[in-house]
């Protein structure tokens, strides 16, 4: 049950409006990574491949550490926010990863804690990360051989410990995901993938590009969700479309019982507030449905907009102050006074 709100001069509309459209509330404890794919957007920090490739920008610097997360958890779920997202870079690549995952604040029912990987990792910490309070588990399959892994990740090894990684999570998770970004050097095996994933009823996830300045120099590997949708419609004819919440619209298929997503940029954006005048709102196929906490101590409600980040180090010594602070920075991002 979430905890009432104090009765204060804040006001909570906007704060309680995002979170019944659904809002993400996405945590990431690290924007380093063991593999490199070009589309990476890093939730907003500076992405691995940008990073090798420019010696001169760098991912910021650690502020949280573990205790400061799940206070930051802790407050944020206490004011209404039900859907937690553990990302990075690489989640499992974090030292802070064991510390806050087992110690994720204590579930409600309509709370749910997803880890969101590469899954190569997964084998290593799977005794650990079968203690916590993890609802889900969703693991990335951009890749569907060894030379597509190579050129879409930047990968050295083949991609046998990606798969293997997601046998690890079926075996301790009830609900596991996978999640792919369609694109032109995967295009000849998205039917692969998504056999793979019936064959396992995993629901997955096709998923459009989404534009960052990192990736611009990539625009021509961006492909559109058609094919795989005509394929879609092949195998099932249970077919709907979801416009509403926040964010982008989305297909929903159900094969043999299976969910399979795919998130379609025809369907169009939905934006709130600020989204309506925001100079960049041309080349965003989101709009807001995440805010995202990053280890340097902000929070941030675009990918595309650093100058909307609200740093939070000043209260990190008195957490209870989290959720008034997020609230009014919501309002002030949903009046347009940021």
């Amino acid at each position: 049950m979430t905890v009432p709100l104090p009765t204060t001069d804040v006001d909570w509309t906007a704060l309680r409006n995002f979170i019944a459209l659904r809002g993400q509330l996405r945590v990431s404890l690290t924007p380093h990574c063991n593999l490199k794919c070009w589309f990476c957007h890093n939730e907003g920090d500076v992405p691995p491949p940008f990073t090798l490739l420019h010696r001169a920008p760098r991912p910021r610097p650690a502020e949280l550490d573990a205790s400061d997360y799940v206070n930051v958890l802790r407050e944020l779920i206490n004011a209404g926010l039900k859907r937690v997202y553990l990302t990075g870079g690489e989640p499992l690549a974090s030292r802070l990863a064991r510390p806050v995952l087992t110690r994720l604040p204590v579930q409600t029912p309509d709370v749910s804690y997803t880890l969101i990987t590469n899954g190569l990792l997964v084998r290593a910490h799977q005794e650990w990360l079968a203690t916590t309070a993890l609802d889900k588990v969703k693991i990335s399959l951009h890749y569907f051989s060894d030379d597509s892994f190579r050129a879409i990740a930047h990968a050295r090894s083949g991609i046998a410990p990606v798969l293997d990684g997601i046998e690890a999570a079926r075996e301790v998770f009830q609900r596991v995901e996978l999640n792919t970004l369609i694109q032109r050097e995967n295009e000849h095996e998205l039917r692969g993938i998504l056999a793979f994933a019936l064959e396992r009823r995993l629901p997955m996830q096709f998923i459009e590009l989404v534009d960052t300045e990192f990736n611009a120099g990539r625009s021509s590997s961006a492909i559109g969700a058609r094919g795989i949708i005509d394929h879609l419609r092949t195998l099932t004819s249970d077919e709907e479309v979801e416009v509403s919440g926040v964010g982008q619209g989305r297909r929903i298929f159900r094969v043999d019982g299976i969910e399979i997503d795919v998130i379609h940029r025809e369907l169009g954006r939905h934006h709130v507030g600020q989204c309506g005048t925001c100079p960049v709102r041309t080349k965003c196929v989101e709009g807001f449905w995440a805010l995202r906490v990053d280890r340097a101590g902000g929070i941030q409600p675009c990918l595309l907009r650093d100058d909307l980040r609200m740093d939070i180090r000043p209260l990190l010594g008195e957490p209870a102050l989290f959720p008034a602070a997020v609230a009014r920075h919501v309002a002030a991002f949903t009046e347009g006074t940021l």
